[in-house]
């Protein structure tokens, strides 16, 4: 007997997925989106920070204390709109999925 042919067929490729939505850009629901993936990113830039001391000439204070929360916010406010880390485009097609706008 040839071992060869005595070998099962090679399993064939899964149905294709359906494709991802369009994200649209300008909705209200990618916008909520990129702000919760912001807060996020914010709240990860905070805890990097989490024991550090500010130094040097302008370091330390009450103004620090009081606006570093601040700097923290912007730092994911920016990161979020130049492309982040993809939480927004993940939380905007679970959100189209509860709205059951994407089967």
């Amino acid at each position: 007997m040839d071992p060869v042919a005595a070998k099962p067929p090679a399993p064939q490729p899964a149905a294709a997925q359906p494709a991802a939505p369009a994200v649209d850009r300008n909705s209200p629901a990618y916008k909520a989106a990129v702000d919760f993936e912001s807060v996020f990113l914010g709240q990860m830039v905070s805890q990097m920070y989490t024991g550090l001391d500010a130094q040097g000439p302008f370091g330390g204070g009450f103004a620090e204390q009081t606006y570093r929360s601040l700097l923290y916010q912007e730092l994911g406010r920016q990161m979020a709109a130049s492309g982040g880390v993809g939480i927004a485009d993940a939380v905007y097609a679970e959100m189209l999925k509860l709205q059951g706008d994407v089967k």
